[in-house]
């Protein structure tokens, strides 16, 4: 089981697999990617010090260092599916790998990441729509803000999962146990009340349809940083693309909170 997770990064690596980690390697950790300029690290730490729903920081690698302590073996400039690289606060480009902007000033954060719950969410009978239709889970920025941090500020995004009116307290409890992975939903129904218009088009990632017997339910998403990257018009910084994490070689129950309450 333990290998699964470094074939699937070899064959990102390989080129072989580029799309949405959703649904893949379900046993283990994933995670959201930022990569700033030494410049700018303690201020991005700062930020996500201030905003642990949203950002909170798994691993963090030294200036140059591209082997995550999380994955045996790995490389932050190959591993990841999609990289999205933005200058000035605009999306750039987006590649499958950095090796070729790649300097050794880089200090990269890895973010806990919702996908790492979603196995523990389909073990309790707990439909995800997403994965079941093979699309990468629907994100949207709010109005909520963040606490801001140097250069860093602006709005807190959310992914969103249809979740049976039924079952919305069993999702919360289980994913309330999972701190590290943006832990418990922060809002629930009534997207108009945190600034969604549109639930049918997300900003991010892909629309799922939403049943009468089912709830829109919330949970902070470790896209935030790119929003905070856009209002703060950070001159140089890399992310993954959204959806497409990287795959770490723990396992979710490593993160796991209150094990016995599930």
């Amino acid at each position: 089981m333990r290998d699964y997770p470094k074939i699937l990064r070899e064959k990102i690596r390989n080129g072989e697999f580029n799309h949405t980690t959703s649904g893949h390697c379900e046993d283990f950790v994933q995670a959201n990617v930022v990569i700033l300029p030494k410049e700018y690290a303690f201020d991005f730490f700062l930020f996500a010090y201030r905003n642990p729903k949203s950002c909170p920081i798994i691993d963090v690698l030294e200036p140059g260092e591209v082997e995550s302590n999380l994955a045996n073996g790995s490389d932050i400039r190959t591993d990841v599916p999609k990289y999205r690289v933005y200058h000035d606060g605009k999306v750039d480009r987006e590649l499958s790998s950095i090796e070729s902007i790649w300097n050794n000033d880089l200090v990269t954060f890895l973010i806990g990441c919702s996908f790492t719950f979603e196995k523990t969410l389909l073990d309790a009978g707990i439909s995800l729509r997403h994965i079941t239709e093979g699309k990468n889970v629907a994100m949207y920025t709010t109005t909520i803000p963040t606490t801001s941090a140097g250069v860093f500020h602006g709005p807190l995004v959310v992914s969103m999962r249809p979740i049976k009116k039924t079952l919305i307290e069993k999702a919360r409890q289980i994913t309330a146990n999972y701190p590290n992975m943006h832990g418990a939903p922060v809002h629930i129904g009534e997207p108009d009340q945190i600034g969604i218009e549109a639930i049918d088009r997300p900003d991010f990632g892909d629309a799922v349809k939403i049943e009468d017997d089912e709830e829109p339910v919330f949970w902070a998403c470790g896209v935030t940083p790119q929003m905070a990257a856009v209002k703060g018009k950070v001159p140089f910084m890399i992310t993954h693309s959204p959806g497409h994490m990287f795959v770490t070689d723990v396992t979710n129950d490593d993160f796991l909170e209150n094990r016995t309450s599930l």
